[in-house]
């Protein structure tokens, strides 16, 4: 089977690595029921990672023609004798739209239909959104028939719940274990209390007398020692003067005169070393912020992508909360009044900076610490902001409710922020409880 590079752009790279096998037509019928079959829409559909449907209802809407995919046999029709170059000439359409990145060209996309009922490209390779044209005939189809999710936002839910209920029940036995070791040493340690004045009784007064007269070889009296000396725990003195009297007994005079001092010498430098050094007057965080903002501003003015610019920001000195907080307050400088539109407007710069796990909650962080540093309006617009970051993806309950609770019950709980928050929280919570 031949293939060809995916997209038109690409077609002369010799080293493109993104294949696609190239179509195969097939003019079947006569009259009015004459049809062109699509021979291998099948592998083309996997090559492109999007259902056979779709490139199939894409054929149909451009030609204004009547088609059908058969997902039992596999066979794709369309009404009508159309051309091979012309059925290729759509189908790189198709891949423009609806399957290349906007952003940097590259075919490895994911198709995502939001909250609001808008479909989005997310780009594996450089995190780009980009916006589908709604306008478009299909869109309507891919909205009724939607994808399979691979990594869907439900069977994460499931999976981050499963995980929680798993660490409970272990945190759950651990405490009945520790409880159940806890018991079995105290009545260790009381039996061991109770039989230890029998046994010496036993030695003093039966030693002699007993072993003698019931045993001649006093087989009876070891009995008894072996069982005292089990009782026996035995221990090493490590007291400093044990220590001495052992040294003393096993070296001559000299070499314990000589091992000694060394000992003195040791304890009397270890008050020393823990004396605390006088702390080094603290560097002036706000300097270094205001810093790592101008450069990155800097290189944002030069015109560097969504990508770019956040792989910048993250190779600068400091915590991933300050070069969170320093890239937030960069891109969005000087905003008050229309933040929510602003972020809306920019999500793909976010999309670059949330990739690992856990930097959802330093974005929100970054969020809070830019309202509080800015003026009211962007105090006023947060929900909304945070809001269109989740209706983009970029967002799950479980992060916002986390950074709500964390905010709530902690030194700013009195903030304007949380009060703002609070009816959008509500919803989150009450959606998810509907779900289960």
């Amino acid at each position: 089977m031949a293939f060809q590079n995916i997209g038109a752009a690409n077609s002369d790279d010799a080293f493109y690595r993104y294949k696609m096998p190239r179509m195969i037509t097939k003019i079947e019928g006569r009259g009015n029921g004459i049809k062109t079959n699509v021979v291998n829409m099948v592998d083309i559909a996997k090559a492109l990672a999007r259902p056979a449907s779709y490139t199939t209802k894409y054929f149909g809407c451009e030609l204004g023609a009547q088609s059908k995919f058969d997902e039992k046999t596999g066979t794709s029709h369309v009404n009508g004798a159309h051309e091979t170059v012309k059925l290729a000439g759509l189908l790189e359409n198709f891949i423009k739209k609806y399957v290349q990145c906007y952003g940097c060209g590259n075919p490895e996309t994911e198709i995502i239909i939001t909250k609001t009922q808008m479909i989005t490209l997310k780009c594996a390779a450089c995190g780009f959104l980009s916006d589908v044209d709604m306008r478009d005939k299909l869109t309507t189809f891919i909205i009724k028939n939607p994808p399979e999710q691979k990594k869907g936002s439900k069977d994460k839910k499931a999976m981050r719940r499963a995980e929680k209920e798993r660490l409970k029940e272990g945190e759950a036995a651990d405490e009945e274990q520790k409880k159940v070791k806890k018991e079995t040493t105290k009545k260790k340690t009381s039996k061991e209390v109770v039989g230890s004045k029998p046994t010496g009784k036993k030695k003093a007064a039966g030693s002699d007398e007993d072993g003698n007269s019931n045993s001649p070889n006093g087989s009876q009296g070891d009995d008894v020692e072996a069982a005292d000396e089990d009782d026996i725990q035995w221990q090493t003195d490590a007291s400093a003067e044990a220590a001495r009297q052992r040294i003393q007994e096993q070296l001559n005079s000299v070499t314990a005169e000589m091992v000694m001092l060394s000992t003195i010498d040791e304890q009397d430098s270890k008050p020393e070393k823990k004396q605390k050094k006088p702390e080094s007057p603290k560097s002036n965080g706000t300097i270094n912020h205001e810093k790592l903002v101008a450069e990155i501003k800097d290189e944002a003015e030069k015109g560097l992508k969504s990508i770019e610019l956040v792989k910048f920001a993250k190779l600068q000195s400091g915590s991933p909360q300050e070069v969170m907080d320093a890239l937030f307050e960069a891109i969005f400088d000087g905003i008050g009044k229309g933040f929510a539109k602003e972020v809306t407007r920019k999500k793909n710069f976010i999309a670059a900076a949330v990739q690992e796990d856990g930097e959802q909650m330093l974005l929100l962080r970054a969020v809070e610490a830019f309202c509080d540093k800015c003026n009211g309006d962007a105090v006023k617009e947060v929900a909304l902001a945070v809001k269109a970051l989740y209706d983009a993806d970029l967002l799950e309950e479980e992060s916002v409710v986390e950074w709500y609770q964390e905010g709530v019950s902690g030194a700013t709980k009195g903030s304007q922020i949380w009060k703002n928050m609070k009816p959008f929280v509500e919803w989150l919570e009450s959606a998810e409880s509907e779900e289960d």
